[in-house]
This record gives structure tokens, sequence and C-alpha cells, in this order.
């Protein structure tokens, strides 16, 4: 029976999948005809022709649940700073599929009803993290190209360039994240977008602080005139200052974030020690009042932890 449920939801997830790729590739194709990302037009594609309709109706299912449960659209919101050309729905689906796969084929070796469960949780918070962590790093990597790209097209304006025509130059010079970006932005205006309301959905998908007072240092140079060369290697120079205090105040605290990990991770080190030397020496644990005393002590660690982290972590 195991094996059976383990074939089933893999064949599921791996149609699902197989779909969900078919349809990318086109929508691929198409995102490099018009200098764009696939996922700038693909919530207005329907796409059904291409996909099953088993697949099709489970991906609105989960578009419509996710709708329902996330007013707000973070998910969309943090799929597309991840560059992910999947849509809230498509991903769900495919989160769900890996976890249930995975869960059938811990179920299948183990037979441990909770051990496959506790596995298809923690696929699910693994995607969430890996996700999480490319944004943070397509976020970093923008922040520290900004600097270097406003004095690209500082330096393009000076010669004389329009400014969308300095920003497609620096694109051409730049790697991604930069390029993927203002490579938008100039795909954007290209459809007929204003270029600072552009400017602005841009710093809203990435909430990078320095792209703000960019945008903002943008709206107020067209109010008041002057010349967008200078202000640029103003904003460059400003920046680049910035990033030189970050990285400082980053050295300063390194000693607090290593206490911390160390002072964490000494307590399920010396556990893990004393079970392996004396496991009868811990054995009270395991049971009654030991197992409140040990759910205590990992609360403390991890409250320990997240006060320590917090107070070596200063914003700039």
């Amino acid at each position: 029976m195991a094996v059976l449920l383990l074939v089933g939801v893999v064949g599921l997830a791996l149609l699902v999948a197989a779909a969900v790729l078919y349809r990318r590739d086109e929508d691929a194709d198409l995102a490099d005809l018009l200098g764009m990302a696939p996922h700038t037009f693909a919530d207005d594609r329907d796409g059904g022709d291409e996909m099953r309709p088993l697949t099709v109706r489970a991906v609105e299912i989960a578009g419509q649940a996710v709708e329902r449960m996330d007013r707000d659209r973070s998910l969309g919101s943090l799929l597309e700073r991840a560059k992910v050309p999947l849509r809230p729905g498509e991903f769900v689906i495919c989160v769900v599929g890996g976890s249930l796969a995975i869960a059938a084929l811990l179920l299948a070796v183990t037979g441990s009803p909770p051990g496959a469960a506790a596995g298809a949780i923690m696929a699910v918070l693994v995607t969430a993290r890996i996700v999480r962590r490319r944004v943070a790093k397509r976020t970093k990597a923008f922040a520290t190209q900004l600097p270097d790209a406003l004095s690209l097209v500082a330096s393009s304006l000076s010669a004389g360039h329009t400014f969308l025509r300095a920003v497609q130059m620096m694109c051409e010079e730049s790697a991604p994240p930069m390029s993927e970006e203002f490579g938008r932005l100039v795909a954007e205006t290209r459809l007929g977008d204003n270029v600072t309301e552009a400017l602005e959905r841009m710093a809203l998908r990435l909430q990078i602080r320095d792209l703000d007072m960019v945008v903002q240092a943008i709206r107020i140079q067209q109010t008041v005139g002057g010349r967008l060369a200078d202000l640029f290697h103003t904003l460059s120079d400003v920046i680049r200052a910035r990033d030189e205090v970050k990285r400082e105040v980053q050295i300063l605290t390194a000693e607090g974030r290593m206490s911390a990990y160390v002072l964490a991770g000494l307590v399920p080190f010396l556990f893990m020690m004393m079970r392996l030397i004396n496991p009868g020496y811990i054995k009270p644990l395991y049971s009654g009042m030991g197992l409140v005393v040990l759910l205590s002590c990992a609360a403390s660690v991890v409250i320990g932890l997240t006060v320590i982290l917090r107070m070596v972590k200063i914003e700039i």
C-alpha cells in the first residue's frame, strides 16, 4: 500500500512539474523576445492549452486558496523577489507534491507515520528557507552593485545620453540581478509606462533602502530641476559611505554573533556527548518532569540566541 501511495504521489508531482516547466519554457521564449522576465506577464496568460486538465484544476484550486489566505499577496511578492518563475498556486502545488512524495518515501522506508509527517513538514520549511535565502542573496547582490551602477549611469548622462539609454548601457555592462531588474524597467518603459512609476515599483518590489533613496532623489530632481548626473554621483558616494559603515559594524559585532552561535551549539553538543558516553545518566530526562526540563532548556537556548542576535543587529 505504501509503495502504491509513493508511486501515485511521485507520478502526480512529476506530472505537475513537467506541465509547469513545459509552459514556462514557452514563457521564457516570449520573455526573451520582449526583453522581460517571465513572471512579469505570466499572471495575465491562461496557458491552459499546454497543461493537462487535472493540472489546470489543481493549480486553480491552489491559486484560489492562496488568494483567500494571502490577501496581501506576500507569497507572490516573495517569489517575484526570489526570481522563481512560478505563480503562487503553482508553487504551492509543487511544494505540496514534493513534501507528499518525501513523506511517502519515508513511510515506505521506515514504516513510521510520525517520521513521514515530520519529513513532509521539514520539506516545506526547507523550501521556504531556500526561497527566503535566495531573496536575501539577490537583495544583497543588488545593493552591492547599486553604487557602481549609479556611477555608470551618471557617466553616460554626462556623455550626453538619455536616461533610458544610459540605463540600457548600464544593463549591458552589469551582471544579474542588477541587469535583470533594470532591464525589466527598460522593457516596461518601452511598453508605455512612466519611468518614475517603473522605478517606484522596482523599489517596492526589491525593498532596498538605498534604492528608495534613489527614487526619492529622482522625484525631487524632477520637481526642482538640476543635473541628474551630479545627483547620481552624489548618491553613489553616499551609498558607498553607508556600505563602509555597515562593514565596520559587521566587524565590530562579529564577536557577539560568534559567542551566540557557540553558546547555543554548546548545549546540544554536551547533550549528545553525555548520551554517547553515559546514556543512563540522562535517561530521567526522557520521562515525567525530565521532559519539562528538557523542553525548558531548549526554549531557553532559543530565547538566549534570539536575544543576543537582536543585540548585535544594528540598523544603519
